[in-house]
């Protein structure tokens, strides 16, 4: 049944307390309330609350055995989540707190099973942004929040994007404006030595190994194909993420022989009668001929790739092409997040160029 749901408009910087605590009443009601965050828009129900948590599983039709990340607004709040709370964590969280970094660590037995996807581990973040933090705090509860789309599409960076999915599902949108990152938090498992690194995202692998020393990559990061996974320790891992409605066709090599072979694959689709869109670069939009050719920004800007991605992919859409041929990134810095979430989009529908 469609319920109304009531959009809000917030400054992003100081966000309007009236606004933040009719957000905090629905929370800590049971409902459900999309929120900017720095990386994407989240879906927040009170993370204590089972009932709560289930219906993000319903609104977002998200299967049941994918966890979601526990927001909270102080380092202390980890302390009722986590068993134990190791040395290198707190390291973690003096460097990348509040930041697009989610620590998995040992749950203790008062998480709901709900939000936790049935696992003993739980993801935790304290997200870097205004509207998130006093959310949390009015709220006076932790906040489970995936990511607020149907589960299967691109994620959000804007309030609009929340709406095309969730409107007449949830109770409430928190506008922001755009996210700053926009792609999700990096997933650090601190349950094994050396840590492992389930979903790349806002905080590179760069950083994490400068910081740590010693940082492994789950093979599922760079997966070139669909891998099967039993037991996802992150969102993000398993199911179906990210993907535009139109087929997706992922061009990886080196630039040259990438701008030649899109080209090719556009063409040949061309003459098919389908509608293809190119994802470029700054540096090859212009050279391209096609139905639609959007750039993710400059090669040399990765950060800027990242913050395009998903919106980009909706504007696909929107523009009702058929296929979207996409060029491959760097696997550097923000690159790896950006290509994984492009692999996955595609449906590991890769074309090796070289």
């Amino acid at each position: 049944m469609l319920m109304n749901t009531i959009i809000l408009e917030v400054n992003r910087e100081k966000p309007e307390t009236a606004k933040i605590r009719a957000a905090a009443e629905v929370i800590r009601k049971g409902g459900l309330v999309a929120f900017p965050t720095e990386t994407v828009y989240g879906l927040g129900a009170d993370a204590m609350n089972a009932v709560a948590v289930k219906r993000i599983y319903a609104a977002k039709k998200r299967p049941l055995d994918n966890p979601i990340i526990v927001h909270v607004a102080s380092k202390r709040e980890l302390r009722q989540f986590a068993r134990e709370v190791p040395v290198k964590a707190e390291r973690l969280m003096s460097i990348f707190w509040p930041g697009p970094l989610t620590l998995v660590l040992k749950a203790s037995k008062n998480v709901p099973k709900t939000t936790t996807g049935g696992l003993d581990t739980v993801a935790v973040r304290m997200p870097n942004h205004n509207v998130a933090l006093a959310l949390i705090r009015e709220s006076g509860v932790p906040i489970a929040a995936p990511s607020a789309n149907l589960s299967g599409r691109p994620s959000p960076t804007t309030a609009e994007h929340v709406k095309q999915d969730l409107n007449g599902r949830i109770e409430m949108i928190l506008n922001g404006g755009p996210t700053s990152i926009g792609v999700e938090s990096t997933v650090l498992n601190l349950t094994v030595d050396p840590p492992q690194i389930l979903r790349p995202g806002g905080t590179s692998y760069e950083e994490l190994l400068n910081v740590l020393g010693r940082v492994e990559l789950h093979p599922g990061v760079l997966a070139e194909k669909r891998t099967r996974i039993a037991k996802v320790s992150s969102p993000g891992m398993k199911h179906r993420h990210y993907a535009p409605r139109a087929e997706l066709i992922l061009v990886e090599g080196t630039l040259e022989a990438t701008v030649k072979k899109v080209q090719q694959i556009t063409n040949s689709h061309k003459k098919a009668g389908r509608k293809v869109g190119i994802l470029a670069t700054d540096e090859t939009e212009g050279g391209y001929e096609a139905d639609v050719v959007k750039s993710l920004g400059a090669r040399t800007d990765l950060a800027s790739a990242a913050r395009s991605l998903f919106r980009l992919l909706r504007e696909f859409d929107e523009d009702e092409v058929d296929v979207i041929v996409a060029e491959g990134v760097p696997l550097e810095g923000l690159g790896l997040a950006v290509m994984n979430r492009l692999r996955k989009a595609s449906g590991y529908k890769i074309v090796k160029a070289d």
